[in-house]
């Protein structure tokens, strides 16, 4: 099984956390899985900071079309899933109209699997102006009722690299944080975006006051790989009734992508 892996960052400009990404994803996937990590275009930002653009409604879409061009370029080269491994899942509904590959989203998958650990989840973000996405998207998922909180975590990107080797006072900041949310009513916490999950995950943060913290990329591959099991074995696979799950023709689709410059 061979899975594409997006991410909404430049990997080249960090590679402590990519290898250390690399690291955790070997221990989660299945013997025979090969996962291949894949970022934006070089250049996409002015750091190697995605939040300094995506906070913004307008720039988020703009820059959401990569995970587009790249899913069509994942399924043209043979891999069995894509993983949209960022909290807000650019244009995954539309990914899931172009491509017959499963398309698992981090975001979307962890809300879910969330309901099924707990009655009631919350998330603690870097990107504070990212909030009212989410609760949107939780009205699409129908999960309003099952969020009970979303909070800064009260540092950022930035803090979380400079700290990788050593990020003791980060944790201790991170439980801080979680127990804010804890004290809301929240039974299990969603570490938003990935360098955040990562970091929990390497050094072993699975729990806060009993609360679980889930590890958004290991259930993001693992059902990616259930899915394509699914499908391999008795052929579930995307919808295709309606107009949300319609799949266009692939040539018409090409034109389109040429008409607007996108096909690069």
């Amino acid at each position: 099984m061979k899975i594409w892996h997006q991410s909404f960052t430049e990997l080249d400009l960090l590679p402590a956390y990519r290898e250390a990404m690399e690291r955790h994803m070997r221990r989660v996937v299945s013997p025979g899985t090969e996962v291949v990590l894949h970022g934006v275009r070089p250049g996409t930002y002015p750091s190697n900071y995605p939040g300094t653009d995506i906070s913004y409604s307008s720039l988020f879409a703009l820059h959401g079309t990569q995970w587009i061009t790249q899913a069509l370029k994942a399924q043209d080269e043979g891999f069995d899933a894509y993983a949209m491994c960022t909290l807000p899942n650019p244009f995954i509904r539309e990914i899931r109209s172009l491509v017959d590959m499963p398309v698992v989203g981090y975001g979307e998958a962890n809300m879910h699997m969330a309901c099924m650990l707990g009655h009631r989840f919350g998330m603690l973000l870097f990107i504070d102006r990212m909030i009212p996405l989410y609760q949107e998207q939780m009205g699409i998922y129908g999960l309003q009722s099952r969020c009970a909180g979303i909070r800064p975590v009260g540092f950022t990107f930035n803090d979380v690299l400079t700290a990788w080797s050593d990020p003791t006072e980060l944790i201790g900041r991170f439980e801080k944080s979680a127990g804010l949310l804890i004290d809301q009513g929240v039974d299990v916490i969603i570490p938003g975006e990935m360098p955040l999950n990562i970091l929990l995950a390497t050094h072993g943060v699975t729990r806060v006051q009993g609360v679980p913290i889930m590890d958004g990329i290991a259930v993001t591959l693992k059902l990616a790989e259930m899915q394509v099991s699914l499908k391999n074995t008795v052929g579930l696979s995307q919808s295709r009734q309606g107009w949300m799950n319609a799949a266009p023709d692939r040539k018409r689709v090409d034109e389109v992508l040429a008409f607007y410059g996108l096909n690069r």
